[in-house]
């Protein structure tokens, strides 16, 4: 495999806020060896760690997509909704944004017959198969698969269960790490300086309340593996 040259500039990083970690009053310990010094209050994160995280968890990401794995991308910040979407879509990989469904990974088959349902009724509405409906139905047909579309549009791609499951945020994904630890699936992202970064596999120490923050690692991480994907 070769080896990553990651370049992130650091003015870049700076710029972006990424080393703005949380107030002292939310500080996890366990983040301490990720964390430069505390200005104001507030946690400034050792950039440099981050290069080099960043660094082993798209190596990690590379391998697996190098051996056919599949990657669930979960977004459920407000500042990260856009930019997981275009990784994810970018990979051919399944995503989730906005709102985690409780037992996506661990009661699989049930999620993946509302996904199958969601792809069924989208084939009959293409097909003109709702036609034979009355108005009434078809609003009510139609209703359900806009329903449908915002929880499952991006689990279409999650034909089984995923290699690993990257987050935007670690706080705000404890239910997705959660699970994925049940199934045995590693786990990966965006860990601020209130999480505890034992939770995961691979942690990004970063600001994950910035979106440019945000945007500039999901940026740095699909051209990376887009690059190298093709």
């Amino acid at each position: 495999m070769q080896e990553i040259e990651l370049q992130v500039p650091y003015e870049d990083m700076l710029k972006a806020g990424m080393h703005f970690g949380r107030k002292k009053t939310v500080y996890n310990p366990l983040m301490s060896r990720y964390v430069f010094t505390i200005r104001d209050g507030i946690c400034i994160i050792d950039l440099l760690k981050t290069q080099a995280q960043l660094k082993n968890s798209i190596e990690f990401l590379k391998s697996i997509l190098a051996k056919g794995g599949l990657v669930l991308f979960v977004g459920l910040t407000k500042q990260s909704v856009d930019s997981t979407k275009e990784l994810a879509e970018a990979l051919n990989m399944p995503y989730v944004v906005d709102r985690w469904l409780g037992g996506t990974l661990t009661n699989y088959k049930v999620i993946n017959s509302r996904v199958k349902k969601l792809e069924e009724l989208e084939k009959a509405t293409k097909s003109g198969e709702l036609d034979k409906y009355t108005k009434k139905e078809r609003m009510m047909f139609n209703k359900e698969l806009q329903k449908m579309s915002v929880h499952f549009e991006g689990l279409k791609k999650l034909i089984r269960m995923p290699d690993a499951v990257f987050v935007s945020s670690l706080k705000e994904s404890s239910l997705p790490v959660k699970e994925a630890k049940r199934m045995g699936v590693k786990t990966l992202g965006i860990t601020n300086t209130d999480s505890n970064p034992d939770d995961m596999d691979y942690v990004i120490p970063a600001n994950d309340r910035s979106k440019k923050s945000v945007d500039l690692i999901m940026e740095t991480i699909k051209n990376e593996l887009v690059a190298n994907n093709k």
